[in-house]
């Protein structure tokens, strides 16, 4: 490579990241996940497209896919908040493991018996599709106001399911078959364990580095999350562990850990994501050839028929009934299981591995994701209006960026107040802040000045409050109360 071909490759990817980054308020308009536009992208500029580009190396695919993917789980992880998963996280569990399991074998039962495809190639389409995507997931429901234990639900599942999906599609695509069924969950639970602890030790350990560590500039403190994060999915992978797994739970522990100036680590880290975003799909796209997919459009509509209006279902009502949750939220659930890059890049799994056919499969996934997304993504938000599950009856959250005053033993947070925050209207004094924090400015308007006690906050103020050392948490917890469920915040029940 020379210089000059780099700097046609850089025109041609800042040209890509730009029409990528446009057409995102185009998908945000229409409720559709960005990644139908992004694997347009990469259909356009393939050989099928008008550029004529091809590319068809599919192991690089799978390893910058799995790149891709650890980015993507860790910025989910550190936009993941702890208070809203927490109440729902057995649920999630069950439904990303036992619910997977079902879906699987019933997908895979619609693809051997209606398709006619052989067990193994069932086995591995059924895998492959049942796992939702953190991507999508992520993108389109934060979007849309739906009740907290919906969310929480669906977005820990869609964090956790990664990791068992990707150990059976591997297991189904090796030479040998699997001798034992019971073997091979083992494997599964031993994976996910070894994950889940090496998550929780490096997320843990991480924390209380930074948290503890004054580095030189701002700047950094967002480059060492994310390396943490990465860290903690090579650890769990070399580790035979689950590394997706892994990179989840330490994401989740890092995010929701107040490390120092936090809005601007997770402001990082979704750049980042937007990024492994564009990449993945577009290289996604290039990879496809659409002239091949016209044999594989039936079968990839039943085995997704099955799975959308059968499967899901089936699995998602197994899983939460236990749990008393309401039919509605479960018919909501059902729908709202997305598919997005995750099942495209795990269909190059039997193409490294050699699988028969393993060409046909990926065509199959491409053409049922993208499909399907088409239906369930502009949707979602007309079904929960339905089943009248759309708004949220809380505040808006406010923006809190903390600022660790090292030498002085203290911490300078400043508070941005949003249009739907609760905070509005509020007394400076009725914050009822502990002792040790003070809120010593207010931005209001481009001008700042002084508050007095009985200064009234108003929403799109920033205030920056000092707190010491150790009032830090407890001074952050009462801000967002108040932000939530406004003067009367505690004698309410709002923490």
């Amino acid at each position: 490579m020379t210089v000059h071909h780099l700097n046609e490759i850089l025109l041609v990817g800042a040209s890509v990241l730009l029409v990528a980054v446009v057409a995102v308020r185009l998908a945000s308009r229409s409720g559709l996940p960005t990644l139908l536009i992004y694997l347009g992208i990469g259909v356009v500029i393939g050989q099928d497209g008008l550029f004529g580009f091809t590319f068809d190396n599919v192991q690089l695919t799978q390893v910058l896919g799995y790149a891709a993917l650890v980015v993507i789980l860790a910025e989910g992880g550190l936009g993941t908040k702890w208070q809203a998963i927490k109440p729902v996280l057995p649920a999630a569990a069950v439904l990303s493991t036992f619910g997977l399991l079902l879906s699987v074998l019933i997908t895979a039962s619609a693809a051997h018996y209606l398709v006619d495809l052989d067990w193994r190639q069932a086995l591995i389409i059924g895998a492959v599709v049942s796992s939702t995507d953190a991507a999508a997931v992520f993108s389109v429901l934060r979007n849309v106001p739906l009740p907290k234990r919906v969310t929480g639900v669906l977005e820990a599942e869609s964090g956790f399911n990664d990791a068992p999906v990707v150990i059976l599609v591997v297991a189904f695509s090796a030479a040998g078959p699997v001798e034992h069924w019971y073997q091979l969950l083992g494997e599964i639970a031993l994976e996910l364990v070894i994950g889940a602890a090496i998550g929780l030790a490096v997320g843990w350990l991480g924390a209380y580095a930074i948290k503890h560590l004054a580095l030189p500039a701002s700047g950094l403190y967002p480059i060492a999350v994310m390396a943490i994060a990465v860290g903690a999915y090579a650890a769990g992978a070399i580790a035979h562990g689950s590394g997706f797994l892994a990179v989840y739970v330490a994401s989740l522990i890092l995010g929701n850990a107040k490390l120092p100036h936090g809005p601007a680590t997770r402001g990082f880290a979704e750049g980042l994501g937007w990024i492994a975003q564009i990449g993945l799909f577009v290289l996604l796209g290039l990879l496809v050839t659409p002239h091949e997919l016209g044999d594989d459009i039936v079968p990839a509509l039943v085995i997704g028929l099955i799975l959308t209006a059968v499967a899901r279902p089936a699995s998602v009502v197994a899983s939460l009934v236990p749990f008393r949750i309401p039919w509605r939220e479960q018919a909501l659930m059902s729908w709202a299981g997305l598919r997005g890059a995750v099942p495209i890049v795990l269909a190059t799994i039997p193409m490294v591995a050699g699988v028969a056919d393993s060409k046909r499969i990926f065509n199959i996934v491409f053409v049922l994701v993208i499909f399907y997304t088409l239906v369930q993504g502009p949707t979602l938000p007309w079904l929960a209006r339905r089943l009248r599950l759309a708004g949220d009856s809380g505040g808006a959250d406010l923006g809190i960026e903390s600022a660790p005053l090292e030498r002085l033993r203290g911490h300078l947070l400043s508070v941005a107040i949003p249009d739907g925050s609760r905070m509005h209207g509020v007394e400076v004094n009725e914050l009822r802040l502990p002792a040790g924090a003070a809120v010593t400015l207010v931005v209001r308007e481009g001008t700042s000045f002084v508050p007095l006690p009985s200064t009234v906050l108003r929403r799109g103020d920033e205030l920056l409050v000092v707190t010491t050392d150790p009032v830090r948490d407890a001074a952050e917890d009462r801000l967002r109360a108040v932000g939530r469920g406004g003067k009367l915040a505690g004698w309410l029940g709002h923490r």
